[in-house]
């Protein structure tokens, strides 16, 4: 059992735990089919820093079950965001958690 920080939705989810070491395309990774009801770890540790959009979508919906990541910024920054991350997560319910287990 993991515990962890809601950033986005509050609430529990489950779900396989799964990696990605992407530094980029976030959007993407969440709304891929692939990672259906998993809970995907980022590994790099700043995510969200440029928001989120309508463009950057692979599916219409976000299919992962929830996101772990080391660090959210409170605010998105990049011309293309329409809102940021945790705002963008809540409005899909899917649950967000900071991790503060060191990656290394």
């Amino acid at each position: 059992m993991f515990h962890g920080h809601a950033v986005g939705a509050t609430g529990e989810t489950t779900g396989e735990v799964v990696f990605n070491t992407a530094m980029t395309g976030y959007q993407e990774i969440l709304t891929d089919p692939s990672y259906s009801r998993q809970l995907v770890t980022l590994t790099y540790p700043h995510i969200g820093n440029t928001g989120c959009n309508a463009e950057d979508v692979e599916s219409e919906t976000v299919q992962a079950a929830g996101l772990i990541v080391r660090d959210v910024p409170r605010r998105a920054s990049n011309w293309r965001s329409s809102e940021s991350l945790p705002d963008y997560l809540k409005r899909h319910g899917i649950v967000l958690s900071p991790a503060s287990t060191p990656v290394g």
